[in-house]
């Protein structure tokens, strides 16, 4: 396969897990070496850890920048933690890709993300992060997720910048991660120029001059809240030269705002239901894998074995799982997300183009399921 060029927008159509073993995966290793300097103290210490891919480089995000992602660029997110006072350290092992990124860097990003998880022993619990599908464990981390268009290739720009020219607009919604009870907003820009907006979030038009914030009828106080607080907080950074203004859905305002971009308000999507979820065991014919359906309960989790769990259904969030117990082989470890993504592409194909392949994809080790996987068995 020729190596595909940086200008080549990422398709998540296709597969950049597959791209282990291709052209692109020799060409990230010639540029590394032998060993990742950006890897050297991963891991060492609870805590998070964010690196940008840049040119095929692994380069270290800054900590004033967490929790801000530009969907032009790919990401790497090493979570470390503790269980208890004397456990050993855990990891949780992330791979961000933006709605724009190229597709040199998804690549990259997947290769590198493989080669830290060698690393750290093959202890992580892997997963694929795609732009808006993000995983609750993923969104648990930061306070505020804020994901801006741009990125290394087109430039940046921090929410308290006016926009040069023009608007900038951002929609707002919270999100609860599994366990915790606690909420966290979701902040991303999404294009002004005529967007179809939908019921349930809110949505903050940035004029320079001034902020306006529209709550639509299905929003919760929330929300309006946390988007309340992001304006404020906008206009705070800007010295407080701002008017702010707030319209709801049903008003005159509304109609305002919703005609300064040429917009309606459209039904939110539907919401995937809790439909029963299923359980594969990943068997190897011929060079293939094939997806052996098996009981799904927990005595199915044998350690000869490397399983798949769809639980694409969950109404909570759907994901594929790629269980892996202590006896399996070496590739069956380096390519549990291929084989994940591989089963999505087959699904789309028998089931229809609703089946969305941007759903998060997790690779687990024996001993080490998430709360998120145990629940299908429940």
């Amino acid at each position: 396969m020729a190596l595909l060029t940086k200008a080549t927008k990422y398709d998540i159509k296709d597969s950049n897990i597959a791209l282990l073993g291709s052209d692109l995966e020799k060409h990230v290793r010639e540029h590394a070496g032998d060993n990742e300097p950006a890897w050297t103290d991963a891991g060492h210490k609870p805590g998070l850890e964010i690196w940008r891919v840049q040119h095929f480089a692994i380069v270290a995000w800054p900590q004033e920048r967490y929790g801000t992602f530009y969907d032009g660029d790919s990401y790497i997110v090493l979570h470390t933690y503790k269980t208890s006072e004397n456990a050993p350290l855990t990891f949780d092992l992330h791979f961000w890709l933006g709605e724009d990124t190229s597709q040199d860097e998804a690549g990259t990003a997947a290769y590198k993300t493989v080669e830290l998880d060698d690393h750290l022993g093959g202890l992580p619990t892997q997963y694929r992060e795609v732009q808006g599908q993000e995983s609750p464990r993923f969104l648990s981390y930061f306070p505020h997720l804020i994901c801006l268009r741009g990125g290394i290739s087109t430039g940046f720009h921090h929410v308290s910048s006016p926009p040069p020219e023009g608007t900038r607009l951002y929609s707002i919604s919270t999100t609860s991660s599994t366990g915790s009870g606690r909420s966290h907003l979701a902040v991303r820009e999404i294009p002004s120029e005529g967007p179809n907006l939908i019921q349930g979030n809110v949505y903050v038009l940035d004029k320079g001059e001034t902020l306006w914030q529209l709550n639509t009828k299905t929003s919760t106080g929330q929300e309006k809240f946390k988007a309340a607080e992001f304006v404020q907080k906008m206009s705070n950074e800007r010295e407080g030269r701002c008017q702010v203004e707030v319209f709801d859905e049903g008003t005159s305002g509304a109609g305002v705002f919703l005609s300064e971009l040429g917009s309606e308000l459209g039904e939110a999507p539907t919401r995937t239901s809790d439909l029963p979820s299923a359980l594969y065991r990943l068997v190897e014919s011929e060079g293939n894998v094939h997806y052996e359906p098996i009981t799904l309960e927990r005595a199915s989790l044998v350690s000869e074995d490397a399983l798949l769990l769809d639980d694409y259904r969950s109404a909570t969030h759907p994901a594929i799982y790629v269980w892996l117990g202590n006896s399996t082989t070496l590739t069956e470890r380096r390519l549990a997300l291929q084989y994940a993504q591989t089963y999505l592409h087959e699904k789309q194909a028998k089931e229809g183009a609703h089946i969305r392949v941007s759903v998060t994809l997790v690779k687990i080790g024996e001993g080490r399921e998430p709360e998120t996987f145990l629940q299908a068995f429940a």
